[in-house]
């Protein structure tokens, strides 16, 4: 079949620095003591790469925006049924719409409850003198128990997915990601992947970066650190 490309190499590159810095945040998380320093580093680039991507998914490639992906409850209950239209066959499909949806949403969560935690020992987040001490430690208990629980299982669940997929529907999404290209079995409109586009992505994520930085840097500065 002719392939299509659908994902623009930012959302590429976007998909997998978000993969590493979230293995990064687990393992430092649960190693603890100096690691936790790296565990700050990990959130505040999931927190940038976050930013990006809510701003990519208006201004990217065709296949990377919102408005081409998110489907309705019509179609997510039609796509279920079997009664998917071709479209529905490229990028994320409506249910896998759904499934990355809530993993960044409890991305967004875990991130922004680290920025109010409190271990009330040697580690606190830039924003949790903001806020008392009883509420901290609540953000605090969400982010290292139920909130990093969500995040893992929502990867479990976005992993077995490519599994499913590639066994019992023939489809390689990892080899998507890679290559950027998808094979497709009706005419489709592409993602732009210009030299243009990529220099903007840049500069989008370079603002993000210094957006989280300088939120950061406030934070700690308002708290007196």
């Amino acid at each position: 079949m002719p392939t299509l490309r659908v994902w623009d190499l930012p959302t590429r590159l976007f998909h997998w620095a978000l993969a590493l810095s979230v293995i990064g945040l687990v393992v430092t998380g649960n190693v603890g003591g100096s690691w936790m320093n790296w565990h700050f580093r990990f959130g505040y680039t999931v927190l940038a790469l976050l930013i990006f991507r809510v701003v990519w998914g208006f201004v990217g490639g065709h296949w990377s925006r919102f408005s081409t992906f998110v489907r309705g409850p019509g179609e997510v209950l039609a796509y279920l049924r079997g009664k998917s239209r071709s479209e529905h066959h490229i990028g994320h499909n409506p249910l896998g719409a759904l499934s990355v949806l809530a993993l960044l949403t409890m991305l967004a969560v875990q991130v922004g409850t680290g920025l109010f935690a409190d271990d009330e020992i040697a580690l606190a987040g830039p924003f949790a003198t903001l806020v008392s001490s009883d509420m901290a430690g609540s953000i605090t208990r969400y982010h290292k128990g139920l909130g990093k629980l969500f995040v893992i299982l929502l990867v479990v669940l976005h992993l077995a997915a490519i599994v499913f997929y590639r066994l019992f529907r023939q489809k390689r999404l990892v080899r998507a990601m890679i290559s950027g290209d998808q094979e497709v079995s009706a005419n489709a409109e592409p993602s732009r992947d210009s030299t243009g586009t990529r220099w903007l992505a840049l500069a989008l994520f370079a603002l993000a970066a210094v957006a989280v930085y300088a939120l950061v840097d406030f934070g700690y500065a308002a708290a007196g650190y």
